[in-house]
């Protein structure tokens, strides 16, 4: 007998013990997934994206007054690529003329970045009607860019990204829609 039909036996027999629903709990039933945890994932999603900003921002520090160039050469190198190639070219010379300001703009930028994804994350974690919508909107300014690489090239990274972005813009404009149409109910209009 699965978890969930132990949950509903328990529930159709509305008896005064609880022994079938300490059986399916115990098994991991679950009756269903509310929006608040999933509006809570979403939230756990945003503020990894700023830990990655904010932690890659930090490491750019570490490159200020040094060789940049001889690092992004063993970089190179070291993922087996050819110097002398187009793209492995091009990265290096954009790094060749990177000044330590840029850096620090680069710094700049992902800190300011990080703390718009935190606060995100942190209206969505508590609820917050702004939160969503926030979401909502940067998330669908993303799809399309997504669409575009993938119609270059379908990779299962692309293709996730796509996905999970997807899920998130349709759940939160599924969430504001149904907050928006229980306002309007309450209002009597």
């Amino acid at each position: 007998m699965s978890a969930e039909s132990l949950l509903q036996l328990q529930t159709s027999r509305q008896r005064g013990n609880n022994f079938y629903g300490a059986i399916a709990k115990a098994m991991g039933a679950r009756k269903t997934i509310n929006s608040r945890e999933i509006i809570r994932v979403a939230s756990v999603f945003e503020a990894a994206k700023g830990l990655i900003v904010l932690f890659a921002g930090f490491g750019l520090l570490t490159f200020i007054h040094k060789n940049i160039r001889l690092v992004a050469e063993q970089f190179v190198r070291h993922l087996n690529l050819n110097p002398a190639r187009h793209y492995p070219k091009i990265f290096l010379d954009v790094i060749n003329h990177t000044t330590d300001w840029q850096l620090w703009a680069l710094t700049l930028s992902s800190l300011i970045y990080a703390m718009v994804r935190f606060a995100e994350a942190y209206g969505l974690w508590f609820h917050r009607q702004w939160a969503e919508w926030f979401g909502f909107l940067t998330g669908g300014m993303y799809i399309p860019v997504e669409i575009y690489e993938i119609l270059l090239g379908v990779t299962w990274i692309k293709l996730t990204i796509l996905i999970l972005n997807l899920a998130i813009v349709v759940f939160l404009g599924k969430s504001l829609y149904q907050s928006r149409q229980s306002t309007v109910s309450g209002r009597g209009l």
